[in-house]
């Protein structure tokens, strides 16, 4: 009979006992407790501290490797066995080993490794970018090296310096063969550039097929740089040094991950920028727009005073001049035309506070619900669709729920360029050989990994998606036990899907209906699916009826409410979910409670003190369509370039022109702002502090990382500024503390959250008054009570309908990795030198027939407009289809994107244009949009 024992804290051991049993080892003799699945240096680890026992091949984020043999322990398999030395990284530990971290023999051999490897490294520490924060150095001083044994050798010394990329750089004289480059390149990005060549002491790193860094398929994620224990592999940056004053601890502003970032800072300015290993949300990984596109920051073209326009040019003003003079005007229009005449677009750039504070302003001081946010022209499809379902319109789930699925289902997005630290987790799920899904019309990277891809024709999901159901239901693979007891209208809904003709929807889809089948299969045979939709979703005339039925597909296969499920939109910018929460849209407030609503609006009015209108205001395509009319005379825009990134440019153009007053804030002088009638220079996310949430319902803390450039106010200061000049008192001074209290008193969910408990990592909502954050939605009850099952049936689009004849080319837009919607910010950054203008991908059966080249110019025309834009062939996009991007303000193209929305919510159709194209006979000169 084995010896039971217990822990006690006080001695760090395990004392026998006869209470607890517990599987235990001993290290020196002295018995410690085991966890299940541990490596030796794990338990090491956990229980003697991180710098116990030397490495130089291990890393937080990767899997145990071996090669360096630094890390090696004596080990016993019994009390008086003989040893044996073994690389405690990937040597599992057993019940009753016996471990000898440090014997003579092991420091011996540790010793010996580090000279060997000295001797093919130069000896530079004091001039080394990685002084004092070299691991290699660290190693051989715990080791207790003092000089080299051995003669120096030849086979990285006269290698040359790679300097060809905008950001990576190899000093590969420095590399010690550890391979923890090519392991972050293959484990945590999935992009396999990196890769080791030759054999023996000719072994070296090498990207591609022994290219440069530039020309190699390296997406600049810098995941190897970060992972390199030396600077073999470094960045422009040189983000591993140690001459930095301070680090601060923030959340990017570009996606919907929610990535944490540590910003290094040097006499004022930011320095670098690292992923810390710690964030739940990406865990020692972050994108080249996270980690190097920072630049914008405190670049030249930053506004940095307010400007005024007085007879078609911009004067500059003092902030007093600008606020006395937008003061009087909405003063005025308002006493002449009442609230309604005036609206408001608020940022998801901006924070949670900010939005909150936006949509105060223009509710409680103007006295309009003509408020509004860039979701609606993203993601405001997903929340009405899955209100209407589960009661609730975010995430159910969270990113980590990866772990625990069985299949992943992708629809109508490109996470691996427009969410790329989740669009790594989701190819490293492909590469693993599970069951994955994707629907998209085109080729993408997720495509091309996954099982099964329904590469459907563009605006089709919803026959798409009916075709799974039928498939399912007629499979007999639907979760009776959960449709019974959680949902309600399935009869019904289950009668109409049996109707359909599957024959007549794949030739409506373009997809093979023995593949739907096959995918249907997959996703409802799988103990735990996980569904990820984006963009190619909601912008369509029927995003919010395929939200819903995304939301059918998870009930009816009972993937609701437990791990590795859910429905999980990509929410595309880095706070359009908390602009949302904070109630800037027209017809919920704060916390989603209908304006219209008596209760909810007698809420708001005691809450605001203020007189409220009870029903609901403008969205952004109405307040256009108001403007021209003569309607709506006043608007205010917080960091969204309408002119550039909403559909049918002109219409947009048209409307800004017709107001009376127009107030932009922004960090830069966008195609919006040259239309504005007073200009205000805003801070950008290192100057300022606040929360954001994440596509995971994660509020996260932003923590101002350098002082604001001379001239610029945040946007939360603005808007206190102004709400007291218009006679709403406010406290003085904008901080997201005493605004983060406000939002607790008003937000349900947000009842428990506070500034100085959300820690390092934040807490998801809905977080309890005792703080309890929620990681996982509907786990025994929808917010609505039961699921809801309602049928949707497809139609074609108005604009296929109306133009299809004339205009025979579909094209659908997306985001490429290296930018951001307008690029106002990546535009200003060395990714404009990795990516450096939108371009129009199409097949290279399309290309042949209108004789063109890839890299000719492509005249591409619609009933709105026309373009003209470079060729890339590619096999991304079936015959028929076109794609592009509105990175670049050169081409404009929204100038031939339509007015057709989705019918529900008014989110413009971005991804189904029909066009036609030809040869360009030159350069078509776009106009940059001006006053009239």
């Amino acid at each position: 009979m084995s010896k039971q024992y217990y822990v006690k804290p006080s001695q760090g051991g395990i004392q026998s006992t006869d209470k607890v049993a517990a599987k235990v080892a001993y290290v020196d003799g002295v018995p410690y407790e085991l966890n299940k699945g541990e490596t030796i240096l794990a338990f090491l680890k956990r229980n003697f501290g991180e710098d116990y026992v030397p490495t130089l091949c291990d890393a937080p984020n990767l899997k145990p490797f071996g090669a360096c043999r630094v890390c090696s322990v004596d080990v016993a398999l019994t009390a008086n066995g003989s040893t044996k030395a073994v690389a405690s990284c990937h040597t599992p530990v057993s019940p009753d080993m016996h471990i000898f971290p440090h014997t003579q023999n092991i420091q011996d051999l540790r010793k010996n490794i580090v000279e060997l490897v000295l001797t093919d490294h130069p000896l530079d520490c004091l001039t080394c970018e990685v002084n004092n924060n070299c691991e290699l150095q660290t190693v051989a001083a715990q080791v207790g090296v003092r000089d080299v044994r051995y003669p120096e050798g030849k086979n990285h010394l006269d290698r040359q310096k790679d300097l060809s990329h905008p950001y990576m750089k190899t000093d590969m004289s420095k590399c010690i063969n550890c391979s923890r480059c090519v392991r972050a390149c293959d484990e945590v990005q999935g992009q396999f550039v990196l890769s080791m060549a030759g054999r023996g002491f000719d072994a070296h790193i090498v990207k591609g097929q022994e290219v440069p860094f530039f020309e190699s398929d390296c997406v600049s994620c810098g995941a190897c740089a970060q992972a390199c224990p030396t600077s073999a592999i470094s960045d422009v940056y040189e983000s591993k040094s140690t001459a930095y004053d301070e680090k601060v601890r923030t959340v990017c502003t570009y996606c919907g991950v929610g990535c944490n970032l540590d910003v290094a800072i040097k006499g004022g300015q930011v320095k670098s920028i690292q992923a810390p290993f710690d964030a739940d949300t990406n865990a020692g990984h972050t994108c080249l727009k996270g980690r190097y596109a920072f630049a914008f920051y405190n670049h030249p073209d930053r506004l940095k005073t307010p400007l005024i326009k007085k007879n078609g040019e911009f004067v500059e003003a003092t902030w007093d001049e600008a606020y006395d003079f937008i003061t009087d005007k909405l003063k005025d229009i308002k006493s002449k035309y009442g609230g309604d005449a005036v609206a408001g677009i608020s940022s998801a750039r901006g924070t949670n506070e900010e939005n909150y504070l936006m949509q105060k302003f223009i509710r409680a001081v103007m006295g309009t619900n003509n408020i509004d946010c860039c979701a609606r022209v993203c993601h405001s499809p997903t929340a009405v669709g899955m209100q209407r379902t589960f009661g609730t319109g975010a995430a159910t789930n969270s990113i980590m729920d990866l772990d625990y699925t069985e299949c992943i289902m992708v629809i109508g997005a490109n996470p691996t360029s427009g969410h790329p630290v989740t669009g790594a987790k989701l190819k490293q799920f492909e590469i693993s050989g599970k069951p994955s899904i994707v629907i998209d019309p085109r080729r993408t990277e997720l495509a091309k990994y996954a099982t099964y891809h329904l590469q459907l024709r563009p605006g089709t999901n919803v026959a798409m998606l009916n075709m799974l159901l039928y498939y399912i239901i007629s499979e007999g693979l639907e979760a009776k036990d959960f449709i019974d007891a959680r949902t309600e209208g399935y009869d019904e809904f289950k009668e109409n899907i049996l109707k359909l003709d599957m024959d007549e929807l794949s030739k409506i889809t373009g997809v093979d209906k023995d593949l739907a089948r096959k995918a249907a299969i997959a996703y409802a045979s799988a103990p735990a699916a996980m569904s990820f939709h984006g963009l190619g979703v909601t912008e369509h005339s029927q995003g919010t009826f395929t939200v819903m039925q995304i939301a059918d597909l998870a009930m009816i296969t009972g993937n609701i409410g437990r791990r590795g499920v859910g429905v999980n939109p990509l929410r595309g910018q880095n706070n359009v979910q908390g602009a949302a929460d904070m109630g800037a849209q027209p017809y919920q407030g704060a916390g989603y409670m209908a304006v219209n609503d008596p209760q909810s609006h007698e809420r708001y009015e005691q809450f605001y003190n203020a007189k409220l209108p009870d029903y609901e205001g403008l969205k952004i395509p109405e307040m256009f369509d108001s403007a021209i009319d003569g309607s709506l005379k006043a608007m205010w825009v917080i960091g969204e370039d309408i002119a550039q990134t909403d559909p049918n440019t002109q219409h947009v153009v048209k409307a800004l022109n017709s107001l009376d007053l127009l107030v932009v804030q922004e960090l830069f002088m966008t195609e919006t702002a040259k239309l504005a009638t007073v200009v205000l220079p805003a801070a950008s996310f290192l100057e300022k502090s606040g929360t954001f949430t994440n596509g995971e319902r994660r509020v996260q803390r932003v923590q101002q990382v350098v002082e604001q450039l001379p001239g610029v106010k945040s946007d939360g200061q603005i808007m206190v500024d102004m709400m007291n000049r218009m006679g709403y008192e406010q406290p003085e001074v904008y901080n997201p503390e005493w605004v983060l209290e406000e939002i607790s008193q008003i937000v349900p969910f947000f009842e428990g959250i506070k500034w100085n408990e959300l820690g390092v990592n934040g807490k998801q909502w809905p977080v309890a008054k005792d703080g309890k954050g929620t990681d996982m939605l509907h786990t025994e009850t929808f917010k609505r009570g039961l699921g809801q099952f309602v049928f949707s049936d497809w139609r074609e689009s108005e604009e296929i309908v109306q133009h299809s004849k004339e205009y025979p080319y579909i094209i659908t837009t997306n985001r490429e990795l290296e930018h951001y919607n307008c690029g106002a910010m990546t535009r200003r950054t060395f990714n404009a030198e990795i990516l450096k203008d939108d371009v129009l991908m199409i097949c290279a059966e399309d290309a042949a027939k209108h004789n063109i080249s890839d890299g000719d110019m492509v005249c591409v025309e619609s009933p709105r407009g026309k373009v003209d834009i470079k060729a890339r062939i590619t096999d991304e996009v079936k015959p028929g289809v076109l794609s592009s991007t509105f990175h670049f303000p050169e081409i404009m193209l929204n100038n031939i994107t339509s007015g057709v929305s989705d019918s529900e919510t008014m989110c413009p159709e971005y991804k189904v244009v029909a066009v036609n194209i030809r040869k360009s006979k030159g350069k078509y000169k776009h106009k940059p949009a001006t006053k009239i």
